[in-house]
């Protein structure tokens, strides 16, 4: 395999850097990345990798634009509101550089699919913004042997690292059990910076290219940690822990992250059966001004301060977007000793 040399002029302040160079460069036009959600830190970690010139990039999103995603995912425009974000994605980057080829997963990262796509790419980079998919990607990975570099945002702070790399420690070293549901809020209940995911996902596509070009010092076995408000980072030292021994996904994620209620109720037997449930919509108002089911509302970042307000006469349908804020909402109300029957949305209201 050679460079073109419309590519050469693409990648020419590369080709003369030392430690990339053409060998660099051809490295990176073999090399094939999945990246993990298009949204936040999928942007930034898209648009390098692209301008880099990496061969083959997969991009895994089932999700749509949505308006308040402009804030901070920056391929986006107005005009994409509605829209897959993968296939946005790929469309974008294209014009971007013309000499990648970019392969559009227009569905959610499961437990079925995992090992299958994972075993097409040499290097996995996780964007995604729960704990369900990192577990699931960090397992996935380690059980077809692929290095993952890892990224997460947090208000104002943001995490790196690289996981499973040549036999280093994994996300289960560092995190060997999730955190309950109540204390892992997303940003759509708490916010973010919107230039932070900017800056994490563009130390993902630095560390992709160092693994992809064998250069510099990789961030395997170390965290490192970023704050925005004091401009501060530090970079923990962790060892790989010889229990986390992983030869099998797990049956269900979001029940091994506990986000899961343990009754749930579809969509169309609740529309069967409507007059039997009271509604309760735990979204935020503008998710609920673009569409809704019904119910009374009330903000997951409400519910402890407005519990009495909650309707006890029949059996609670709790809904959110993807049944993840609802989960919570049901553990909140279960620990509050609410009355009535507790039901979980099956994979939310959209």
């Amino acid at each position: 395999m050679m460079l073109t040399s419309e590519e050469k002029k693409q990648y020419n302040r590369h080709l003369i850097l030392d430690k990339i160079g053409e060998e660099g460069q051809l490295k990176l036009k073999q090399a094939k990345v999945l990246v993990i959600g298009a949204g936040g830190l999928g942007c930034p970690v898209l648009q390098y990798l692209t301008a880099a010139g990496v061969g083959t990039i997969g991009i895994i999103d089932d999700d749509v634009v949505d308006q308040s995603n402009l804030q901070r995912q920056i391929l986006y425009t107005v005009d994409d509101i509605g829209l897959s974000k993968a296939k946005t994605a790929a469309k974008r980057l294209s014009r971007l550089n013309p000499f990648v080829n970019f392969k559009v997963y227009q569905k959610k990262l499961t437990r079925e699919n995992a090992i299958l796509v994972f075993t097409n790419y040499d290097i996995i980079v996780d964007g995604s913004d729960n704990f369900s998919t990192r577990y699931l990607v960090n397992d996935a990975a380690i059980i077809t042997n692929k290095p993952l570099v890892y990224g997460s945002i947090f208000k104002f702070e943001g995490q790196v690292s690289v996981f499973n790399y040549q036999g280093s420690g994994t996300y289960r070293c560092l995190y060997p059990t999730p955190p309950k549901p109540n204390e892992s809020p997303n940003c759509s209940e708490i916010g973010v910076l919107g230039v932070l995911p900017g800056i994490i996902g563009s130390l993902q596509a630095n560390e992709t290219i160092k693994i992809i070009c064998e250069i510099g010092a990789v961030l395997a076995n170390k965290l490192l940690i970023y704050d925005s408000l004091q401009m501060n980072q530090m970079v923990l030292k962790y060892e790989k822990d010889s229990k986390t021994n992983v030869t099998a996904l797990e049956t269900d994620y979001d029940f091994f992250c506990g986000i899961l209620s343990k009754e749930e109720i579809s969509l169309e037997e609740l529309q069967k059966n409507k007059e039997k449930y009271n509604l309760l919509d735990v979204r935020e108002i503008w998710e609920r001004e673009k569409y809704h089911i019904g119910g009374q509302h009330i903000p997951l970042g409400e519910l402890l301060e407005r519990l009495d307000e909650v309707y006890q006469n029949k059996d609670l349908v709790v809904f959110c977007q993807s049944g993840v804020r609802s989960a919570k909402a049901i553990e909140v109300l279960s620990n509050h000793h609410f009355k009535a029957k507790l039901l979980n949305l099956k994979g939310g209201c959209v």
